[in-house]
C-alpha cells in the first residue's frame, strides 16, 4: 500500500495549528460532501479528508503519525516498522466524527495498518455499513431596517426574508417566508439578534443553522441618533430667547414641557436625561439644541419695529471680531 500525506491531503504545512487544520478540513468537507459536491469522485476524496482530518486533529493520533513523516514519501510503499508503536484497537466504525458529520465507510488500508483500527457494527461480508452523514447547516446573515420608534419601543414586526431550504431532491433553494421578529427596546444600529435555527437547514437530519439579523435604524424626520442619545434642534423665535419661555418639545416617549431660560442662545444646548434610547445600564439622554428664528419683515408695521428695536437696542454682534 501506498503512503498517505494526509498534511498535503488537507491542504496545511506540518506545522499547522489545530484552528488550521480545522479550517481546512471544513473547507474541503463542503467542498467534496457527496449530498451537494459535483467535483469528479466527491465521495472518494471526501473519505479521503475524513481520514486525514481523523488523524491530525488529534494530537495523540498525530503525535504518532509525525513518527512515520520522516521516513516515508508520498507513493512509497508502506509497511509499519516492526518496532513501531502506534495505535492500536481504537474502534467504533467512524468514532471522533461526532462533532464534524459522519464518515461515509471505512478507512483506507494505509490507516488500518498504521492504527489498527477494529471495525465495529458493520454489515455482512466485511463491508462497513454506510453510516448517514449529519452536518449542521450554515449560519446566515441578513441587514433588517427598522423606524427609531421601533428601536425606542420594541414590540414585533413581520417581515418577509429570503431563506434557504433544501427541495425534496436535496438541492437548496431559496424561497420568501414570512418571519415574525420581536424587536427589544433600545436596539442599536449594528446590533444583531439571532433566530435561532433559522438559517440554511443541516444535511442528513443535522441541524440547521441560526439567522443573525443585523439592526439598521432609518435616519428620522425630526431627530438625530447618536449612540443612544437623541438630538434635536428646537426653532424658538427672538422674544423667546430673550424674555425666557415654557415650550413644548418632542420626544419619543412623548411631549414634554421645557423651560426656556432668558437670554438663551442660538446653538445652546439642554438636556433631558434619560430620554435617549433605553439601555442598561442607562438609557440615553435627549438633547435640545435652540435655533433662533427671525421673523421675516414683509409688512411696513413688521418693519417699523425691527427699526424701533434698532435705535433702542444699539447691538454690534461683530466687535469682538476685530
Amino acid at each position: 500500500m501506498e503512503f498517505k500525506d494526509y498534511y498535503t491531503t488537507l491542504g496545511v504545512p506540518r506545522t499547522a495549528t489545530a484552528d488550521e487544520i480545522k479550517r481546512a478540513y471544513r473547507k474541503l468537507a463542503r467542498k467534496y460532501h457527496p449530498d451537494v459536491s459535483k467535483e469528479k469522485n466527491a465521495e472518494e476524496h471526501f473519505k479521503e479528508v475524513q481520514e486525514a482530518y481523523e488523524v491530525l486533529k488529534d494530537s495523540k493520533k498525530r503525535e504518532a503519525y509525525d513518527q512515520l513523516g520522516s521516513q516515508w514519501k508520498n507513493g512509497q510503499d508502506f509497511r509499519p516498522p516492526p518496532d513501531w508503536q502506534g495505535f492500536s484497537g481504537f474502534g467504533g466504525g467512524g468514532a471522533g466524527f461526532a462533532n464534524e458529520g459522519e464518515g461515509l465507510g471505512g478507512f483506507s488500508d494505509f490507516f488500518e495498518a498504521i492504527f489498527g483500527q477494529a471495525r465495529q457494527g458493520g454489515a455482512r461480508g466485511g463491508h462497513q455499513q454506510r453510516a448517514p452523514f449529519k452536518q449542521q447547516g450554515r449560519d446566515e446573515h441578513a441587514k433588517m431596517t427598522i423606524s427609531l420608534e421601533d428601536a425606542f419601543h420594541g414590540g414585533s414586526k413581520t417581515v418577509q426574508l429570503q431563506v434557504p431550504e433544501v427541495d425534496a431532491q436535496g438541492r437548496l433553494r431559496h424561497s420568501t417566508r414570512a418571519l415574525k421578529i420581536t424587536i427589544p427596546s433600545g436596539v442599536t444600529t449594528g446590533q444583531q439578534l439571532r433566530l435561532a435555527k433559522q438559517g440554511t437547514p443541516g444535511a442528513g437530519g443535522g441541524a440547521s443553522g441560526d439567522l443573525y439579523l443585523e439592526m439598521e435604524i432609518q435616519p428620522h424626520r425630526v431627530f438625530t441618533l447618536q449612540g443612544r442619545d437623541i438630538y434635536l434642534t428646537l426653532p424658538i423665535v427672538p422674544w423667546e430667547a430673550a424674555l425666557g419661555a415654557k415650550v413644548t418639545v418632542p420626544t419619543l416617549g412623548g411631549p414634554v414641557e421645557i423651560k426656556i431660560a432668558p437670554g438663551a442662545q442660538a446653538g445652546q444646548k439642554l438636556r433631558l436625561k434619560g430620554r435617549g434610547l433605553p439601555g442598561k445600564p442607562i438609557p440615553g439622554d435627549q438633547y435640545v439644541i435652540l435655533q433662533v428664528y427671525i421673523p421675516p419683515a414683509n409688512t411696513e408695521t413688521e418693519r417699523a419695529l425691527y427699526g424701533k428695536m434698532a435705535k433702542e437696542m444699539p447691538l454690534d454682534p461683530r466687535k469682538n471680531l476685530f
